[in-house]
């Protein structure tokens, strides 16, 4: 991959079509991609200390085992202690909590209209505060009585798929290495070495895009977590690791963590909304970061594909797929680019085709002596005996 031309139009247009078509499948089957996703994920966080345990003198079942136990019990007791610390009276409901957080969100945006219209007269003439008052009530009556029960069935459904997680994790550490060899036995001689590299290459786009995700979500959630608590913003480490994790879906996810950011905010000090604004800064800010300083040292650095291809594809899968293709063109991308590039290559190498056309030859000619021999053996003559 490091030598040679680069891809030209046609590969380039089927590496476009080919993400299309996998962000659409991987939409009717989510069910199923998200699991494999998240493992995928997973597999390429744990792979660097399954491999020190098997340096240390594990065997590779023992050692996947044992990275996967820690880390999922791990996780559990840092959620649990997030959730802990972060939650109100213990008798208050989730319903209760809920509406308390939208009334706060309520609040301030009615505040904020009351104030823009003070100091923009031409906005208390189009009567700006009534208009968005009526809208939001129309939307939060009866909110959490109408929607929650349905929002807890819709995640309560992909609790069974979400369990395949910690399995699909394990299996992919102890066996990808098996994987590998079984899909480079299937490739022809003539293409070993260059299947090789083309199973390497993907492997390490895909590994360079998840660290870089995850390199990119501890520093955003570092950040966020320190602006919030100077400002006085309730549970700052839990909300930062949420915003961050909503950062992943590019666009919406950045304006769904800054809407959740203020309400919490507004909820807090309903009586003093300079620490929602500076709620609004710090979140500016930690975008600004990220798009000048962060991401290019994280995410940059993965995917190297032009900044336009980026964006146009980014838009392109969420027309094609909404919030999924949003989160997943670019990882896909990647790796289709990978593959198509790699595939060009040793489609339109003239040495690699004459070698397999070589190698064909050879396996017909063998193929034919072996015949022969086997005819002569039960005395029946050959198509060549005449010659």
């Amino acid at each position: 991959m490091n030598g040679g031309e680069r891809a030209g139009p046609v590969v380039w247009t089927g590496i476009i079509a080919a993400t299309c078509v996998l962000v659409l499948l991987v939409q009717q089957v989510l069910w199923l991609a998200l699991p494999f996703i998240f493992g995928a994920v997973l597999h390429y966080i744990l792979l660097g200390p399954m491999q020190r345990l098997v340096r240390a003198g594990f065997s590779r079942n023992t050692a996947a085992l044992m990275v996967c136990l820690l880390f999922f019990a791990f996780f559990t007791l840092a959620l649990t202690a997030a959730f802990s610390w972060s939650g109100g009276p213990e008798e208050d409901s989730w319903e209760k909590t809920i509406g308390l957080y939208l009334d706060g969100g309520v609040a301030f945006v009615r505040n904020t209209m009351a104030l823009l219209e003070k100091k923009f007269p031409l906005l208390a003439e189009m009567h700006l505060t009534s208009t968005v008052n009526a809208a939001f009530r129309t939307f939060t009556d009866n909110f959490a009585e109408q929607h929650l029960g349905e929002i807890v069935v819709a995640v309560a459904t992909w609790i069974p798929s979400l369990l395949l997680v910690p399995f699909l994790t394990f299996f992919f550490l102890r066996d990808g290495l098996r994987f590998k060899s079984f899909l480079a036995r299937a490739v022809p001689n003539a293409y070993f070495e260059r299947a090789l590299n083309l199973l390497h290459e993907v492997d390490q786009t895909a590994r360079r895009y998840f660290e870089g995700l995850i390199k990119l979500t501890f520093l955003d959630t570092a950040v966020l977590a320190l602006g919030l608590w100077a400002i006085g913003v309730s549970s700052p480490l839990l909300l930062g690791l949420i915003s961050a994790l909503l950062a992943w879906v590019p666009f919406v996810g950045s304006v769904a963590g800054c809407v959740l950011v203020v309400i919490v905010a507004s909820t807090d000090a309903p009586d003093n909304p300079l620490i929602a604004y500076g709620a609004i800064g710090v979140f500016v800010l930690v975008r600004l970061l990220d798009d000048f300083i962060f991401m290019p040292l994280t995410l940059g650095r993965s995917l190297r594909v032009h900044p336009l291809v980026t964006v146009l594809m980014i838009f392109a899968g969420g027309a094609l797929a909404g919030v999924v293709g949003l989160m997943l063109v670019l990882p896909l991308l990647g790796v289709v680019m990978v593959i198509g590039e790699t595939l060009g290559r040793l489609v339109t190498n003239p040495r690699l085709r004459a070698r397999h056309r070589y190698a064909r030859a050879l396996r017909t000619r063998q193929a034919s002596v072996d015949l022969d021999i086997a005819r002569e053996r039960r005395g029946a003559p050959t198509p060549n005996a005449g010659l």
